[in-house]
């Protein structure tokens, strides 16, 4: 090492992002989005291992010219070993907040969520893919927890059932329930996967026999539901249970006999 190279290195390092910054505009959010990295989720059942996709950001005052990107990978990294629910995740927001010296910021985590179901004849166990989500905002002091699951079920048209001499169109559609979480009255992702599938036309599963799907077949056609339908009476499941404050729900169907989608939104404020 040269004795130019040896006396740099213990120069102090520039701290750039700490500078202050004289355009005087505050930022409300800056971060890192699509960070992909390992999770243990906590659920009814136990540890479930999983991958998240994150976004993180705290909102940055007017004087300062920048944040510290890399103190989001590193609040990973502090935390990558600890199993996660929506309770937990707030105290691990609140401390990233802090390692950023921010008062206001976002948490944000997307990850697949696995659900044992049994088949409804055959008794047949098998895993559904759910795709789950848990979002921390804090704003002006006060910190909200939002809980999100989109649940895929099954729908069956009645007017088309109603015109027609036999069967009637039918589509998979997905659910995405969205309530904010209350400490007080914590919701599971199981039970707002139960108001979506206890209000479609039928629930659906990875793995079904012959008699299985039977059942479903006629078990949809029995219970037919509208779009409107569906969103409607997810509602009033989520009107009825204590636990659910907030709330945001999303249907979309996937129509087999068009090439777009119907969708319904009902929202709670």
């Amino acid at each position: 090492m040269s004795p130019s190279s040896t006396h740099s290195a213990h120069l102090p390092i520039p701290d750039t992002q700490s500078e202050r910054d004289e355009r005087h505009l505050a930022i409300q959010r800056v971060g890192v989005r699509r960070v992909k990295f390992p999770l243990l989720v906590q659920t009814e059942r136990g540890v479930q291992p999983s991958v998240g996709e994150w976004t993180l950001d705290v909102a940055l005052p007017a004087e300062q010219k920048g944040t510290h990107m890399s103190r989001f990978v590193a609040w990973l990294e502090e935390g990558a070993e600890q199993a996660l629910d929506a309770a937990t995740l707030r105290s691990r927001h609140l401390a990233m907040l802090e390692k950023l010296h921010a008062s206001d910021g976002v948490t944000e985590v997307a990850f697949t969520l696995f659900e044992r179901k049994r088949a409804p004849v055959s008794g047949i166990e098998s895993r559904l893919d759910l795709q789950a989500r848990w979002v921390v905002e804090t704003r002006g002091g006060q910190t909200t927890v939002w809980q999100e699951v989109a649940v895929p079920v099954k729908s069956l048209c009645p007017c088309s059932k109603e015109i027609s001499d036999y069967g009637a169109h039918n589509q998979r559609s997905i659910v995405t329930v969205r309530v904010e979480w209350l400490a007080d009255k914590p919701l599971p992702f199981s039970a707002q996967m139960r108001f979506a599938e206890d209000s479609a036309s039928s629930e659906i599963w990875p793995l079904l026999k012959r008699a299985d799907e039977k059942w479903v077949t006629e078990r949809a056609y029995e219970n037919p539901k509208f779009v409107e339908d569906l969103v409607r009476d997810v509602a009033l499941r989520l009107n009825a249970d204590e636990r659910v404050g907030r709330y945001h729900v999303d249907v979309e169907n996937f129509e087999s006999i068009h090439s777009h989608s119907a969708y319904a939104v009902i929202e709670r404020n």
